[in-house]
């Protein structure tokens, strides 16, 4: 029997029955689940191992890679800066990053790049995967691409390109990375433990991955989506992990704990109040969730509903009820969320990874039965 350690009220029972069922069944190595409520950190348990030969205890200091749960980190940077006046959700690309406007691009708006309507969902023609370690190259590549289907008309997931549109947008405007302006103005002034690019100090908290055994299911495979995921330079590869590490994709690559991730939702979910301070007014959470577009998505297999970077519930519910929750998941089953109905923010990370490539069931038994006891 694992060990399920953390802690989880009475009425939270059996959200730690359906964790420890996760692991009594098989489907987990190591996981951590949290809840934030109206500002108070109301569950949190984690368990099992961090490392494949089940040496090294997943603890409340185990760092988790998150893939695409990462986009929720970088969308709120980018709603910051909404929110300061420092850049509009309607205004182009091009207006802060001029090479942008290349090949039919001139018109693509920062809500349309950043909700996936740009057109690049990835890279067609061959190229080395290391070009990806080079973030200049990617957004040369970038700005000179056309666009896969005309922009604005549809969503098509960009799940590795979207971190270095908006990465690139946020460099021109603030002048810093996303990944350095998440620790400066964030992460440490808040005591949470998120990262974009992990620094070699870190390294021995970050759980070691089990990777899937297949593929998700993409449903039927176009050009869009076999650019996305499906060709050999679709992610980066050629180099050691420790540089894959350190390298500030606001797409794909960070790193936290569900704690941390639970609190960040948390305040979104809350006006915007992480601890005293205010991250986010209440008016740019709203515009920040608001729709963008909805349909079938190009190259994921869902109807999507996408606000300035987040996905929004109200489609596919991968968390809880509520419409008007938002937030979003990562390859492997990783998730955090906000609920402002409820004032909830949520998040799990884990170690072991599954084929879902949205609403994993592990995350989705705990969600369900924290809803029930509400």
């Amino acid at each position: 029997m694992v060990e399920i350690c953390g802690f989880a009220p009475a009425r939270f029972a059996a959200v730690k029955d359906a964790f420890a069922a996760n692991f009594a069944a098989g489907e987990e190595l190591g996981a951590r689940f949290s809840l934030v409520e109206a500002g108070e950190t109301v569950l949190d348990l984690w368990a099992g191992s961090a490392d494949r030969k089940g040496t090294r205890a997943f603890d409340e200091r185990t760092l988790v890679p998150v893939f695409s749960t990462t986009k929720a980190m970088a969308s709120l940077l980018i709603a910051r800066l909404v929110d300061q006046g420092k850049l509009d959700y309607r205004q182009t690309v091009a207006s802060v990053w001029p090479e942008f406007g290349q090949a039919g691009k001139a018109a693509v708006t920062v809500e349309q790049a950043i909700s996936h309507q740009a057109g690049l969902s990835g890279f067609p023609d061959e190229m080395d995967p290391v070009t990806w370690f080079d973030w200049d190259a990617i957004c040369a590549k970038l700005a000179a691409m056309a666009p896969m289907w005309p922009p604005g008309t549809a969503s098509g997931y960009h799940p590795i390109t979207v971190g270095y549109i908006v990465g690139e947008i946020f460099r021109r405007v603030d002048g810093r990375t996303m990944g350095q302006a998440l620790r400066d103005d964030i992460a440490e002034p808040f005591g949470l433990d998120l990262w974009m690019g992990v620094p070699e100090s870190e390294f021995g908290r970050i759980a070691e991955l089990q990777r899937p055994s297949a593929l998700p299911d993409f449903g039927e495979v176009n050009e869009p989506t076999r650019a996305a995921f499906l060709t050999p330079w679709s992610a980066a590869a050629g180099k050691p992990q420790a540089e894959w590490r350190a390298l500030p994709i606001p797409s794909t690559n960070g790193h936290a704990t569900a704690e941390a991730l639970a609190r960040l939702m948390g305040a979104l979910a809350d006006d915007g109040w992480l601890d005293g301070g205010q991250i986010l007014s209440p008016a740019l959470i709203a515009e920040a969730a608001r729709e963008r577009i909805r349909g079938q998505d190009l190259v994921l297999p869902f109807v999507m509903s996408w606000g300035a970077g987040f996905m929004r519930n109200e489609t596919e519910h991968p968390w809880g009820p509520g419409n008007q929750t938002f937030g979003h998941s990562g390859w492997g089953g990783s998730c955090a969320f906000a609920d402002p109905d409820r004032k909830l923010g949520g998040a799990y990370a884990m170690n072991r990874q599954g084929i879902a490539l949205m609403g994993d069931a592990r995350p989705k038994r705990l969600i369900e039965a924290a809803y029930a006891a509400l």
